[in-house]
């Protein structure tokens, strides 16, 4: 097994991941180091919880890193600010821009890049862009801060580079992360707008939980003859085989009370509900609130204070249960999720792959419960070969869950 001494890292990188406890990078960090590193263009797909993120932003803090400390030795001779010894400064320029299609997501990336560089003592400034922040502010963020790195949703960098609010002509590096969801038609043509307006030969990197013909096929336009790395087909396993996958017949009239009755069996820990209706949410919140059990909910429609607030309780533990609709089902990176429950099937298949990721992250176990009613058992066999995965039948017997 590799560790991350062996990509021969700057010393204060490897410091910040051993502080984070990263030894040994996953296969997807692995195999798209040496690509990344040599400036290539790149589609990666890899399955939810093998962590992409650090895939692209472990060599492209390395890069700017080795090629910047040269400069600072230079200029530390030159100035009287007073400069924390050993820490790695960079230029005001904006280097890397990483588009995501979720302001959950655009805050989960920039705060791993904060974490990572705070850690490795390196002073790089990153910026989180939203389509929902007010604009002014983030105007005023961008000159103020003069970021290295801007994490933002396609619509918002697009309106900000044709305002000239922004500089991208320095630009190094292009992530799209979650590529499969940005390459849908309501922000390609944000992508293609934002491509067009940086170098011709800045570097594009894609990656996503999962990667259709179609999307490949529009990565064409904005990327230059990538290398194509899809650890799910080499692997046929787009779903980690630490996630256990059981289900529950109920008539559709009784799926919350069954809910409530497996929460009660189960315990398992923190545990995210995924329910496809506002209404169904609601009505499950209410019901699991009256017999107190310490639940929250986020649904599309919540405003960003209350579903930060949410999303933070349940991180810190002070929420144990969370309802979501699949606005939680991709991107949201929180850890020491235990057990996954869908109280409804996903509409679209590729969404029980996304849901399911959510917990077992970066090998640990977890569990993903199914409530279904005898119609949908079609769906379960779907799953089992899409996904290359198996699921057992359980039931509910005095309280306890056991075998059919």
């Amino acid at each position: 097994m590799s560790t991350f001494y062996d990509f021969h890292l700057n010393n204060n990188i490897l410091s910040g991941l051993d502080k984070l406890g990263l030894k040994n990078p996953t296969s997807i960090q692995e195999k798209t180091f040496s690509a990344i590193h040599n400036n290539r263009d790149l589609i990666a797909c890899s399955a939810t919880g093998t962590g992409k993120t650090m895939a692209y932003l472990i060599p492209l803090l390395n890069i700017f890193v080795n090629n910047q400390s040269n400069t600072n030795q230079e200029e530390d001779k030159h100035t009287n600010l007073n400069i924390k010894k050993d820490t790695i400064y960079f230029q005001n320029a904006v280097q890397v821009i990483v588009l995501v299609p979720t302001q959950e997501l655009g805050a989960q990336v920039a705060g791993e890049i904060h974490k990572l560089c705070e850690l490795s003592d390196i002073a790089i400034k990153a910026l989180l862009l939203i389509g929902d922040g007010n604009i002014n502010r983030q105007i005023e963020a961008i000159k103020h801060n003069k970021p290295n790195i801007v994490v933002c949703t396609p619509s918002r960098l697009a309106k900000l580079i044709k305002l000239k609010k922004i500089k991208v002509h320095q630009v190094k590096t292009l992530v799209l992360d979650e590529a499969d969801r940005l390459m849908d038609k309501a922000c390609y043509e944000d992508i293609l707008f934002i491509r067009k307006s940086l170098m011709k030969r800045t570097q594009v990197l894609l990656f996503s939980a999962s990667m259709t013909k179609k999307t490949i096929k529009s990565a064409s336009a904005i990327a230059y003859k990538p290398v194509i790395l899809d650890l799910i087909s080499e692997n046929k396993e787009c779903i980690p085989k630490t996630i256990k996958h059981i289900y529950f017949i109920s008539d559709r009239r009784q799926r919350i009370e069954m809910l409530r009755k497996i929460v009660k069996a189960n315990d398992g820990g923190k545990t995210l509900i995924f329910i496809n209706t506002k209404y169904d949410l609601e009505e499950t919140f209410q019901k699991l609130q009256y017999h107190h059990y310490n639940v929250g909910s986020i649904a599309g429609n919540l405003d960003n204070h209350t579903k930060k607030k949410v999303i933070e309780d349940f991180k810190s533990g002070k929420i144990q249960y969370l309802l979501a609709t699949d606005v939680a089902s991709r991107g949201l990176q929180i850890e020491h999720i235990s057990t996954v429950i869908n109280l409804n099937l996903p509409e679209e298949s590729i969404e029980y792959q996304h849901r399911a990721g959510r917990c077992g992250r970066n090998g640990n176990v977890g569990l993903c419960i199914s409530i279904i009613t005898e119609n949908e058992l079609p769906k379960i066999k779907k799953y089992q070969k899409l996904f290359h995965i198996n699921f057992v039948r359980k039931k509910l017997f005095q309280g306890k869950i056991v075998g059919k």
